[in-house]
């Protein structure tokens, strides 16, 4: 059973698409640090945060330099990262509707993780600038450590609104509503909870998100395109660790040998003309021309720009082998 759930989550990830991949992520995260978390209970005791706070000390990204200098990896990992329930549900819900609409009929979804990307790094450093620069009467409210997806998820909410801002959402009670305004209201509240001082440091992230978000797509539109770095740097590192990454490896591939028809006579092979190949064989044939045909594609446009479908027949054909 357990072995059939995680063939179905690989094939989700493989096909699913940019967004399918980054909800992925964050859930796996999620359930990660709380089963990890569960494993330190009997040294930690039962009814206490202290195995999470242990977790988060190592993955959340923290506002004092010299902590962050000891963990620069918490810059990437913070933005996967959720300890609460309903703070992962109302992220995941919101990535969804907004990259959904953006990776279908705006930009493509190719796109989607960079600016998630370039969303979390904008959050992460006008909290950090916050954190470090501000009175001390201000500082005290950004807090030491900022975790969560909602910065790279405002850059998407902003990058669709500032793409198609009379994209209309069927809200509930409310009907249809155009997302610029969905996009402004969130913006709004993340600037009264500034002054609040209610969650400084994250609403600040969400600010600089959704700043992200939107100079992303005036960029787009201006023919500059800043997901260009951050793929090169996921193929490079999808190349480190993935024995299928010939998405960022050049292909070469001498000429095919010339197969030679079979001698066999009719009679001996089961009525078939000499020419003829088994259906077996003429369909296996089939499916490595198609195989080299994908490969060739991936060689030139990457592996993202294959359709859902080409992607299942890779996925399927692996796995027959």
């Amino acid at each position: 059973m357990f072995e059939s759930i995680w063939d179905d989550i690989k094939y989700m990830y493989r096909t699913g698409g940019s967004v399918t991949q980054l909800i992925l992520i964050n859930i796996a995260v999620f359930a990660g640090i709380h089963i990890l978390a569960l494993l330190l209970t009997p040294f930690t005791g039962i009814g206490t945060n202290t195995g999470m706070d242990a977790i988060l000390r190592w993955t959340a990204v923290p506002s004092d330099p010299l902590e962050l200098i000891t963990r620069p990896w918490t810059i990437i990992t913070y933005m996967f990262l959720h300890e609460g329930f309903f703070h992962i549900i109302f992220n995941m819900l919101i990535l969804y509707w907004f990259g959904s609409i953006l990776r279908t009929d705006l930009i493509g979804d190719h796109r989607i993780i960079p600016i998630y990307i370039l969303g979390g790094l904008a959050g992460f450093l006008i909290y950090f600038v916050s954190a470090n620069i501000g009175t001390e009467n201000f500082t005290k409210y950004v807090g030491g450590r900022m975790l969560g997806a909602s910065a790279g998820v405002m850059a998407i909410v902003w990058a669709a609104a500032t793409k198609a801002p009379n994209y209309r959402m069927r809200l509930i009670l409310l009907g249809p509503v155009k997302i610029i305004w969905i996009a402004a209201v969130l913006f709004l509240v993340d600037i009264i909870a500034v002054r609040q001082g209610s969650n400084t440091g994250g609403h600040l992230a969400h600010i600089g998100g959704a700043v992200a978000g939107f100079l992303f797509v005036r960029q787009l539109d201006n023919g500059i395109d800043w997901g260009i770095p951050i793929h090169n740097v996921l193929n490079w590192f999808k190349g480190l660790f993935d024995r299928d990454a010939i998405r960022s490896r050049p292909v070469k591939r001498g000429p095919r040998p010339k197969r030679r028809p079979q001698r066999t006579s009719a009679a001996s092979n089961g009525g078939r003309s000499r020419n003829e190949a088994p259906r077996g064989q003429a369909s296996s044939d089939n499916d490595q021309e198609r195989i080299d045909a994908i490969l060739d594609k991936i060689k030139e446009s990457g592996y993202d720009n294959l359709t859902a479908e080409e992607k299942a027949f890779l996925y399927n054909a692996s796995k027959r082998k």
